[in-house]
């Protein structure tokens, strides 16, 4: 296990100090707020962060950003998770959050990192990130129901 990172920029700072992180923050803004979780129940959110590398954003005390690699620390790394709340966009943090993650020393072997984003393709675009270069060769299986259909007692 790796020694927590942190670095700080005037009044925020990132870390990757798992016991740090405010799960009903990223609870809240993913299950409300987010396109790709919504409804996702706290018990899953849980579970992702215990299986993954994960940053923290901080202003003061307060937790205001969220990212998560899942990772082998070997070859493959796939970003998730991640989110700047409101308040506190247009001041530069995830592209300090991005500069951050590729940084890690971990990550450094990997030979392929992804991300799925329906909006945020500009910003990922300038940390090398691109399109599938090979469409035909990239599958996905959907399993399971909707986070919604869970919460409900659908499933």
């Amino acid at each position: 296990m790796q020694q927590p990172l942190e670095t700080t920029q005037g009044n925020y700072r990132i870390n990757t100090d798992k016991s740090q992180l405010q799960l009903p923050v990223i609870h809240r803004y993913l299950s409300e707020d987010s396109y790709w979780a919504q409804d996702i129940p706290v018990s899953l959110v849980e579970t992702s962060i215990e299986h993954s590398l994960c940053y923290g954003i901080y202003h003061h005390e307060e937790q205001v950003g969220f990212a998560r690699i899942v990772t082998d620390y070997a070859t493959f790394g796939y970003l998730a998770d991640v989110f700047v709340l409101p308040a506190h966009r247009g001041q530069g943090l995830s592209k300090w959050l991005m500069e951050c993650i590729l940084a890690h020393p971990g990550l450094q072997q990997l030979r392929r990192m992804m991300l799925m984003t329906q909006d945020a393709q500009g910003l990922y675009a300038q940390y090398g990130f691109t399109v599938w270069e090979y469409p035909d060769r990239c599958m996905s299986r959907r399993i399971g129901v909707p986070y919604s259909d869970m919460k409900n007692n659908k499933a």
